[in-house]
């Protein structure tokens, strides 16, 4: 049997069109692969992330680096007017060819295609730390969110138990690639990602960065032993007067 093709990686440079390139190799196979690396687990998480956001129908909501659509799908079926936006164009040509009745729109994270205050809730599942300048990143969501709003981040974090946490770094720079190369169209993307995770900042410096940005009322919910966290934000305002 043929082996696939290697591929390429970005590296902690996050260059945005190394990482765009990176994920369009991947876009066929992400999501099973994903589920696999994650023993399952991303979906779960996933609707700790919608419960946390509150959406309700008719509420215009953004999903930022959404690759193909499976972050955003929740909040489109519970009736918002949701929007998966991701620099990846083949991500979001495998998304567009699934569902097509979901809105799928090319975007820069530091340099959104929307006006002031457009959306009442924004959301980034797993991409914030693709972003070169998260920082700026978040400065942009908090500009297009209308005062009031709401932010959710979902990203891998730091495990709160040491010995878990040992086992856990082991596990991304050991078993992750040899797992991915099983199952990915593109298996030196997980070593990036693996490299990414690690680089990481914890749950603390994360929430301080949010704040940072300009949010209030930052708090953070640790998953599965803080392997993943979500941290929630309010943009300063009142939502009725906007």
């Amino acid at each position: 049997m043929n082996r696939p093709s290697t591929g390429s990686r970005a590296s902690l440079a996050k260059k945005p069109e190394d990482v765009a390139s990176m994920f369009d190799e991947v876009a066929d196979r992400y999501d099973i692969t994903n589920d696999v690396l994650s023993l399952g687990q991303t979906r779960r998480w996933r609707r700790k992330l919608v419960a946390a956001l509150a959406v309700r129908p008719g509420e215009r909501v953004l999903d930022l680096a959404a690759g193909t659509g499976s972050s955003t799908e929740p909040f489109h079926d519970a009736g918002a007017e949701a929007v998966a936006c991701d620099f990846s164009l083949g991500m979001l040509q495998v998304g567009k060819r699934r569902r097509p009745d979901m809105s799928f729109i090319a975007g820069d994270a530091m340099n959104l295609p929307f006006a002031d205050d457009t959306f009442d809730a924004v959301t980034i599942s797993f991409g914030l730390r693709n972003i070169v300048d998260p920082l700026a990143g978040l400065r942009e969501m908090l500009r297009v969110t209308r005062p009031g709003g709401r932010l959710a981040v979902m990203e891998f974090s730091d495990p709160t138990n040491k010995v878990f946490n040992t086992v856990y770094n082991e596990y991304l720079m050991r078993a992750l690639p040899p797992t991915a190369r099983a199952v990915s169209s593109n298996p030196e993307a997980y070593v990036y990602l693996a490299e990414s995770i690690r680089a990481w900042p914890d749950q603390d410096h994360l929430a301080a960065e949010i704040s940072a940005a300009g949010y209030a009322a930052v708090k953070y919910r640790n998953l599965s032993g803080g392997i993943v966290a979500i941290h929630h934000a309010t943009k300063p305002g009142d939502l009725l007067a906007s």
